[in-house]
C-alpha cells in the first residue's frame, strides 16, 4: 500500500429536510387543521481515528464527501428521518487542519477518538408549528437549514516513541531491521528509504515503537533532496536517535548539518532527548575510530555532550548496549 501522509478533501454535512404544509382531512371528522411534520436533521461528518492503518491513501483519489440529507416532513405530524452520520476513518495520529493549514481543528492521537468536522442542518418546521388562535390554517412551512461545508487538510503524524534521523546511507534502515522485526528496503544508494518505516523494539519486557525517517541532507529545510516534511513524524516521539556513518571523516560536520536541519524545521524536535549512534564501527581501524571519537567529543567544548553509543547494525555489534541506553533514556523521560 502506498504511503500518503497528507491529503486535502472537501466535506459537506447533510442539509435539513423541509417541513411539510399539510392539513387533516378525514371523513366523519368534524374539525381538521394543520398536521405538517418537521423535516429531519442532516447527517454530520465525523473523523474517527482507527488503529492498524498508517496511511491516508483512501483520500488520494476521492476528495469530496457528503453526509446524507434529512428527509422532508410529512402529513399526519410525521417527522422525516435524520440523515445518517458520515464517519470517515483516518489513521491514529491524524491532525485535522484548515484549508490554509493555519488552524488546527483536532489532533486524533488516540484510537477511537472522534471529531465532528461538519454538523448537519436542522430540519424545517411543518405548518403545525405556525397554528395560532388568529391563524387556524397556516400554509407556511420552513425549509431545512443547509449543512456545514468546508475544505480541510489531513496530515498524518505517526505515533512512535523513537525517531531515527541522519544522512542517507547512515544505516538507519539496517539499524531498524536489526533491533525490530521490520524489514525495510536496504540498498547501497542514497534515499533508499522514501517513506517512514515503523518497527517495535523490545527491551526487558518493554516495547518501543521506532520510526525510520527518510534521510536528510544539507538544505533539506529549503526543499533539497526529499525535503524535511517527514520530520513531522518525529514530532510525537520522546527520543531521537541520531545515526552517523562512522566511515565518514568528519563526524562533527555531519552532526552539525543534521542538527541545523532539525532546528530549521522546528516543531520542538531540537529539544528532544537525543542519543548519537555511531554506526559501521566494524569498518574502521581502531586508531582511526579513537581519533575520530576524540575529535567529535572535543567539538562540543563546554556544551553538554549527547550520549554516544558505537555500534555496527549490520554486524550486530553494540546493539545490547544501545537497547539498554534507550530503555534508560525512555524511563528517565517519564
Amino acid at each position: 500500500m502506498k504511503f500518503l501522509d497528507k491529503a486535502k478533501i472537501h466535506i459537506k454535512a447533510g442539509d435539513g429536510g423541509n417541513g411539510a404544509a399539510s392539513f387533516r382531512r378525514e371523513k366523519y371528522i368534524e374539525f381538521g387543521g394543520p398536521n405538517g411534520g418537521d423535516g429531519g436533521r442532516g447527517g454530520d461528518v465525523v473523523f474517527r481515528a482507527v488503529p492498524n492503518v498508517n496511511t491516508l491513501i483512501d483520500y488520494r483519489f476521492k476528495t469530496n464527501f457528503a453526509a446524507e440529507r434529512g428527509q422532508n416532513g410529512m402529513g399526519r405530524m410525521r417527522t422525516g428521518y435524520s440523515g445518517e452520520t458520515l464517519v470517515l476513518p483516518v489513521p491514529t495520529g491524524t491532525v485535522i487542519l484548515s484549508e490554509n493549514e493555519e488552524i488546527e481543528y483536532a489532533d486524533l492521537d488516540t484510537d477511537g477518538m472522534e471529531y465532528v468536522a461538519a454538523r448537519g442542518g436542522n430540519g424545517g418546521w411543518g405548518n403545525l408549528h405556525f397554528k395560532s388562535p388568529t391563524n387556524r390554517a397556516p400554509k407556511q412551512a420552513n425549509d431545512g437549514l443547509p449543512g456545514e461545508e468546508r475544505t480541510v487538510v489531513l496530515r498524518l503524524k505517526l505515533i512512535a516513541d523513537i525517531g531515527l534521523v541522519g544522512f542517507p546511507n547512515a544505516g538507519k534502515s539496517t539499524l531498524l531491521s536489526a533491533v525490530t522485526s521490520a524489514r525495510p528496503k536496504i540498498a547501497n544508494y542514497a534515499f533508499t528509504t522514501l517513506n517512514p518505516q515503523l518497527g517495535v523494539m523490545y527491551a526487558h519486557n518493554r516495547e518501543f515503537v521506532m520510526v525510520d525517517l527518510p534521510g536528510l541532507i544539507e538544505g533539506a529545510h529549503t526543499g533539497v533532496g526529499l525535503g524535511d516534511r517527514f520530520l513531522g513524524h518525529a514530532e510525537r516521539t520522546k527520543m531521537i536517535l541520531h545515526v552517523i556513518d562512522g566511515t565518514e571523516e568528519d563526524w562533527t560536520a555531519r552532526y552539525a548539518a543534521i542538527r541545523h536541519e532539525i532546528d530549521s524545521y522546528g516543531g520542538g524536535l531540537i529539544g528532544k532527548p537525543e542519543i548519537v549512534v555511531i554506526n559501521k564501527i566494524d569498518a574502521i581501524e581502531k586508531d582511526d575510530l579513537k581519533a575520530r571519537m576524540d575529535a567529535f567529543k572535543k567539538s562540543f567544548g563546554r556544551k553538554k555532550k549527547p550520549q554516544i553509543v558505537m555500534i555496527s547494525a549490520a554486524g550486530h555489534i553494540g546493539l545490547d548496549e544501545l537497547t539498554s541506553v534507550v530503555e534508560q533514556g525512555m524511563t528517565n523521560d517519564k
